[in-house]
């Protein structure tokens, strides 16, 4: 598939809400707000500037930030501003956690992850017009500030009291592993960011994670209390797959944004293995199909299920969303080519080899026997089994039939790698070095 072949949504609002607010609401991004009847008129009004913050502890941005990423390109589209705030002293310390300290990276590591997921956060924004997005670190106005000042300035503001209530810190207070002084200061940081981007830049509204209501709130009480005015904070809501698993893991690994983490293929596939509970909810967050669009696909899930033509929209929207469009058509080219579809010596070696390291796989010398690779891979238990698999007409290699059980792997496919099949659905990857 070529990359003209992709029909994926406009980056567009649904023109059926005239105003954005109602479309947040429509695709359940509003868990928890400041007043809802003041944001839906500060929305439907004139450009507000508003920020998410993105702290760099890890390398990478997640499916969870992508909820937010997508919120704030929404918000942008009804032509508000977005700030982009990349955690250069927050990702220093970092939030709390629910039940253990997390442990400090040192400040080259901040530092580099910091570029990183600011590379990460401008790929979903738009910097042009005249409300073009804007990217700002913390660390430029927290380096200057003196702890006196710090306590002077910003700490008389809070009340122990009520920072000893937020749920992070609770959690945390009835654990085994308690919370360190550090970690209880998060929470004033981040309402010192707020605060600083309101001063700056006029913002507004905050966007986060409802997990993260302790911590907006902190920026709107301080602003309240400092500045005398009232600014606003919307949680999105955290997203849980419909049986209780934890959404973003699969097979317990975290789906990262970042490619060299996260391939696309896995990604995709990812997406296509969403439950027809889950996957309506998933288009309303996660693409730019219209409510319109949506609802066709939820007809298709009650009458057609078997088609699963939402996941496979879900699956392409996404991955091209994050990965582009070039990437997705790679991807389902080698979806396709690997079930008997279209023709595996016609792929993009990457893609390939990062389709083959999902399924059951080897690494085996140029020449192994093909019975062999069958055990090696774990399609059979013994090279008895193999031998009979050959002979009952049941392997293939790289899309051709096997009918010597004398026959080897050549590794012939782009990147020097080979597909095995048993059976019609049953696959391994073999990754071939030379012999």
């Amino acid at each position: 598939m070529s990359s003209e072949a992709l029909t994926t949504a406009p980056v567009a609002n649904d023109p059926a809400f005239e105003n954005v607010w109602d479309e947040l609401v429509w695709r359940g991004l509003v868990h928890v707000s400041t007043d809802r009847e003041a944001l839906r008129a500060l929305l439907g009004g004139d450009p507000i500037v508003y920020y998410c913050g993105f702290d760099p502890t890890a390398p990478s941005l997640h499916l969870g930030n992508l909820v937010q990423l997508l919120t704030m390109r929404r918000l942008q589209l009804a032509g508000h501003r977005p700030l982009g705030l990349v955690g250069g002293s927050t990702g220093l310390v970092g939030d709390p956690r629910p039940t253990a300290e997390r442990t400090l990276n040192t400040r080259e590591t901040v530092a580099e992850w910091g570029g990183r997921l600011r590379a990460q956060v401008e790929r979903f924004l738009s910097f042009e017009g005249g409300n073009a997005a804007r990217i700002v670190n913390n660390l430029d106005w927290t380096a200057p500030l003196s702890a006196i000042d710090f306590l002077r300035e910003i700490g008389k503001h809070y009340r122990v009291g009520t920072m000893l209530k937020k749920d992070a810190v609770a959690a945390r207070l009835s654990s085994d592993a308690g919370i360190s002084y550090t970690e209880f200061s998060y929470q004033i940081l981040q309402g010192l960011d707020y605060l600083e981007l309101y001063r700056q830049y006029g913002c507004v509204l905050q966007t986060g994670g409802s997990d993260q209501w302790g911590n907006l709130t902190s920026g709107t009480d301080l602003i309240h209390r400092v500045e005398g005015v009232h600014v606003h904070a919307i949680g999105t809501p955290l997203i849980t797959n419909s049986d209780g698993t934890k959404f973003g893991k699969s097979e317990g690994n975290a789906i990262w944004l970042d490619a060299a983490m996260c391939s696309p293929y896995r990604m995709y596939q990812f997406w296509l293995s969403t439950a027809d509970a889950d996957v309506v909810e998933r288009l309303k967050i996660f693409t730019f199909l219209t409510s319109a669009e949506i609802a066709e696909y939820e007809r298709l899930v009650e009458t057609e299920p078997f088609r699963r033509a939402a996941q496979r929209r879900l699956a392409l929207e996404v991955t091209a969303t994050v990965h582009g469009e070039r990437a997705t058509a790679d991807v389902i080219a080698a979806s396709e080519a690997l079930f008997g579809q279209g023709d595996l010596t016609g792929l993009d070696a990457a893609t390939l080899r990062h389709a083959l390291a999902e399924l059951p796989h080897a690494e085996v010398a140029r020449g192994t026997s093909v019975v062999q690779a069958l055990v090696d891979t774990g399609l059979v238990a013994s090279l008895g089994e193999g031998r009979r698999a050959i002979a009952q007409g049941g392997v293939s290699l790289d899309g051709a039939r096997v009918a010597d059980d004398r026959a080897v792997v050549e590794g012939a496919l782009p990147g020097g790698v080979s597909v095995l099949r048993r059976g019609k659905k049953t696959l391994a990857g073999l990754f071939v070095a030379a012999g």
